[in-house]
């Protein structure tokens, strides 16, 4: 019998429609597979092992996706009477099922090339975020992409291919199966799935040192269920720990060189002798801003020349690394100044009131501290979390209709969100407050619009006009803050929130995380670089130390003005891998206690295998347990001197 005849006595048994099912979630996540092999073709390593690699395990976790997805017509077929089942209204209900089966199929696949197209990634926990914000979420696909004419074309393919295959489906119902018969066949395959839930390991695809080998060998419907059970990743049980005594030692080590007191965990008091520096911060994490953007870091289009202007007037670091790949991320280190822990960016989980935070520091010097958002802050958990910990929020809705220029599903252009900071910064003056303001543009992001008639870019044509655009919103910001009676004693500080592509050919390319920042501020900040490697958690005791303040401190951040070459590090991460650069090597921890250390090139991304040191390796594991035992047990929470 030839596998024609073998796949047509499939189809005509009664469990037929459980096959074709099956038959069809593996062809198109087959066909889903080819085109993002195609599309990265570029990056992806080719090799016949590879290949071998993408298409069998690809096709062991469509199947694994699979045994999911059919649980629904296994119940159908299984409970069916058979004087029923050949009835006309059994084939209507197959027909629903099977254009509904195929719309969502093609559906998937869709959103996956989107999702790819933006991340290089299949599913992670990332996509099971944007359930939550379904409004920013679905609003940001539709001023995207034609989203109208996607689900016309999508229903015309799923009533072509349901229509050629309606033989198939209706091929049958005509075969009759005693009820103990199907019922032997229908708990088989309502085991697979629990099989599959308790036995099948994520991280199978993990077989190579190519990322795009290894995504592409995921099927995107499994990872997106991985990822919706377990984006939370607790530490101590998934990734390499040492006694937690060893690992509050090893940072003792690190961090005593800014500290002149006892060390207990990370707390410590920090004592920089001499009158405080009493100036106002405003700082400006921008959207999205790859330092490869800027025309100081070489870049020829031209799209940045007011923060290329600023670079040239002030300080500009040029080996500062972002801690990962989302705004979140950037929140958490700028506000938290901790390395990223897995899972979940601390600013999106529970009990993160009352914490450790740049802010509230400010507010225990007396200043008035800010939190100012160009959309709305219940994005992403902002509100609740800045507002709990030391800071003051405003969000758009404190404009008014008349007062906003254009605005896109994530919030106002960047120059009404400045035109809003500098309203809140005049009145902190008023009253004779200093202020810290961090203020979060949203500009730089997909769809890409803006204002018209701004820059000579159009509106909705790319990332490179939405660069230029906040380019020139933070410019216009800069020339206004000019004309106010408190500029003179503001300390700016312009700074990206993570890059715009965190995809590589390697679990993290160090290139992805390489972000601008400026300190700004005439007549007090000379004009110059500042060229040791600087991890985005050191921004925050940085202005702290600049302003020469003395505080109690529980950042893992340090002073990077009183760092020495021999403590110069930096943390990356993805939501899993977690990253820890010191001495030209990387070192990154992964769940399963896995280890491993890389010689980066730091132009390229790129990375070669090389053997662990141990003395880093403790470090890093030090850092990012240290950070997650804090956390979890309430240590990491700010405790006023005020009365």
């Amino acid at each position: 019998m030839n596998i024609k005849e073998k796949t047509s006595k499939l189809l005509e048994n009664r469990f037929g429609p459980v096959f074709l099912a099956t038959l069809l979630l593996c062809s198109i996540s087959l066909l889903t597979r080819v085109t993002l092999l195609i599309y990265s073709a570029a990056s992806f390593d080719w090799s016949v092992l590879n290949l071998l690699k993408v298409f069998i395990i690809g096709l062991f976790y469509d199947l694994a996706a699979a045994s999911f997805a059919i649980i629904p017509i296994v119940i159908y077929v299984w409970l069916m009477p058979s004087k029923w089942y050949g009835r006309k209204f059994n084939r209507i209900l197959l027909f629903i099922y099977f254009f509904f089966v195929v719309f969502t199929l093609i559906f998937n696949a869709i959103s996956e090339w989107f999702f790819w197209e933006e991340f290089s990634v299949r599913y992670n926990f990332i996509a099971v975020d944007y359930l939550v914000y379904t409004t920013e979420v679905i609003g940001n696909i539709r001023q995207s992409y034609p989203i109208n004419s996607i689900i016309i074309g999508m229903v015309v393919i799923t009533t072509l291919i349901v229509y050629f295959l309606r033989g198939i489906i209706t091929q049958s119902t005509f075969n009759k199966t005693s009820f103990g018969e199907r019922t032997k066949i229908a708990l088989i395959l309502l085991c697979q799935p629990v099989f599959t839930y308790f036995c099948v390991s994520h991280k199978l695809k993990y077989l190579s040192s190519n990322q795009y080998v290894n995504e592409l060998s995921g099927n995107g419907m499994y990872d997106f269920g991985f990822a919706f059970w377990n984006n939370q990743l607790d530490y101590n049980t998934f990734y390499k720990t040492l006694p937690i005594k060893k690992a509050e030692s090893v940072l003792s080590h690190l961090l005593q060189q800014d500290s002149a007191s006892t060390f207990k965990n990370t707390s410590r008091n920090i004592n920089n002798p001499g009158a405080e520096n009493r100036m106002n911060v405003v700082l400006i994490s921008v959207e999205s801003l790859s330092a490869e953007f800027l025309g100081t870091f070489g870049n020829t289009q031209h799209i940045t020349p007011q923060l290329d202007s600023l670079a040239k007037q002030g300080l500009l670091f040029s080996n500062l690394y972002a801690s990962g790949t989302r705004t979140v991320r950037g929140l958490e280190a700028l506000s938290l100044c901790i390395p990223p822990t897995p899972g979940q960016s601390i600013v999106k989980r529970p009990d993160n009131h009352n914490l450790f935070t740049l802010g509230s520091i400010f507010h225990s010097k007396g200043y008035n501290s800010r939190f100012i958002y160009g959309g709305y802050g219940y994005f992403d958990n902002m509100n609740e979390f800045f507002s709990n910990n030391g800071y003051e929020v405003t969000d758009r809705s404190a404009l008014k209709d008349n007062e906003i220029h254009y605005s896109n599903i994530w919030g106002v252009a960047d120059e009404d969100l400045f035109t809003l900071s500098l309203r809140e910064l005049d009145q902190d003056y008023k009253n004779n407050k200093p202020f810290f303001a961090h203020i979060m543009t949203v500009s730089n992001h997909r769809p890409y619009t803006y204002p018209e008639g701004r820059i000579d870019i159009p509106s909705h044509t790319g990332r490179e006009g939405a660069v230029k655009y906040t380019d020139y919103a933070i410019g216009k910001f800069i020339r206004e803050a000019k004309q106010k009676p408190w500029f003179s004693n503001t300390l700016f500080v312009i700074v990206a929130d993570h890059c715009a592509s965190s995809a590589g050919k390697v679990e993290l390319p160090v290139d992805k995380y390489h972000i601008p920042m400026i300190f700004y501020s005439p007549g007090h900040i000379a004009p110059g670089k500042f060229e040791k490697l600087t991890a985005q958690i050191d921004i925050g005791p940085s202005i702290l130390g600049y302003l020469n303040f003395s505080y109690d401190s529980k950042f893992f951040g340090q002073d990077v003005f009183k760092m020495k070459d021999s403590d110069e590090r930096a943390f990356i991460s993805t939501y899993q891998s977690l990253g820890y650069i010191k001495n030209n090597k990387l070192i990154i921890l992964n769940p399963n206690k896995k280890v491993a250390a890389y010689k980066p090139d730091f132009t390229t991304g790129s990375a070669v295998t090389i053997p662990l040191d141990q003395k880093l390796t403790d470090e890093a594991i030090s850092n990012y347990q240290m950070a997650s035992y804090l956390y979890q047990n309430g240590l990491y929470g700010f405790e006023s001197k005020k009365k």
